[in-house]
């Protein structure tokens, strides 16, 4: 598949998908052409998920359904590698914090030693999501706090099931 400037992937781990990721995923898709999610399959940073590849990639599935150019797909190699495999030219995160921007600048200057081809993205979260975090959402869910408004519904049942004390 050729380089497309209109293609771009949106990276994570989804364990679980926030309304902050799907702000980030929707905003980008009206940028571009095609947006892929890819869910990391095996995070080497965060370890064991909680969710699996699978489940994670069907809520985000179902969570963009109503998005008609946004894909959604597992991956096990490195981003840029995942980025050219699928003719994408972009790579799009959100940043919520100083803390984010830290870590994606170093991931950026990594991912331009590997490729220098594929640029990096960046959409400030909106306000009502820049405190949202899959862990801290997990957490919330494990004492039974009240998660509804941070994640889609589905996802909101999965967690009360798999955590729910």
């Amino acid at each position: 598949m050729n380089p497309d400037n209109r293609i771009a992937i949106c990276p994570g781990t989804y364990d679980p998908v926030t309304n902050g990721h799907l702000d980030i995923i929707s905003r980008a898709s009206t940028m571009f052409d095609k947006v892929i999610v890819a869910v990391v399959n095996l995070p080497v940073r965060k370890g064991e998920t909680l969710f699996s590849a699978e489940e994670r990639v069907d809520f985000v599935e179902h969570a963009t359904a109503s998005m008609g150019n946004v894909e959604v797909e597992p991956f096990s190699i490195l981003v840029v590698e995942y980025a050219r495999s699928r003719g994408a030219r972009a790579i799009v995160k959100g940043l919520r914090a100083i803390s984010d921007f830290e870590y994606e600048l170093e991931m950026d200057q990594l991912n331009r030693r590997q490729a220098p081809d594929v640029e990096s993205v960046y959409l400030m979260a909106s306000p009502q999501y820049s405190f949202i975090r899959s862990s801290g959402v997990k957490e919330l869910a494990t004492f039974g706090g009240v998660i509804g408004d941070m994640v889609p519904g589905e996802v909101a049942e999965a967690l009360k099931e798999r955590l729910g004390r």
